[in-house]
C-alpha cells in the first residue's frame, strides 16, 4: 500500500490518430498545459513534464505523447477539478470546450498509469 502522504507520479500516455500529432500537441499546450501550470503554482501538482519519442516509430509505437504529472500526495490526485481553473483562464468557454472536444477526437488511445515508487531495496546478495 502506498504511503498516502508521499508524492504520486502518474504517466499519461496519448496515441494520436495518423496525421493528428501536431494539432493535438498544439491544443494540449494551448488549453490543458495552462491548467496544469496553475495547479503547480497552487501546490496541488509538484511537477509536469511532457515527452515525445526521439525517433519516429520508436519501439512498439503504442504512444506518441507522454505527460508525467507528480501530485503532492494521493489526496491531491483524488481531489480537484479543472473546471474552476478553466473558467478563470479561458473566458470564452464555448471555444475552450470545442477545442478540448477536438483534442480528444484526435486520439486513437489514452491511458493513465499511477506509479508506486519502490524505495525499499533487497539486501546485498539477496532478492
Amino acid at each position: 500500500m502506498p504511503d498516502q502522504a508521499r508524492p504520486v507520479t502518474v504517466l499519461y500516455f496519448y496515441k494520436t490518430r495518423w496525421g493528428s500529432h501536431d494539432l493535438f500537441v498544439e491544443l494540449f499546450e494551448r488549453n490543458h498545459l495552462p491548467i496544469l501550470e496553475a495547479q503547480v503554482e497552487s501546490g496541488r501538482l509538484l511537477d509536469v513534464r511532457r515527452y515525445v519519442p526521439h525517433f519516429h516509430g520508436e519501439g512498439r509505437a503504442d504512444w506518441d505523447v507522454l505527460v508525467t504529472i507528480t501530485y503532492r500526495d494521493w489526496a491531491a490526485l483524488e481531489s480537484g477539478s479543472d473546471a474552476d481553473i478553466a473558467e478563470r483562464l479561458f473566458p470564452d468557454q464555448a471555444t475552450y470546450r470545442k477545442e478540448e472536444r477536438r483534442r480528444y477526437e484526435l486520439l486513437e488511445a489514452h491511458w493513465d498509469v499511477p506509479l508506486d515508487e519502490r524505495a525499499d531495496r533487497a539486501p546485498a546478495g539477496g532478492r
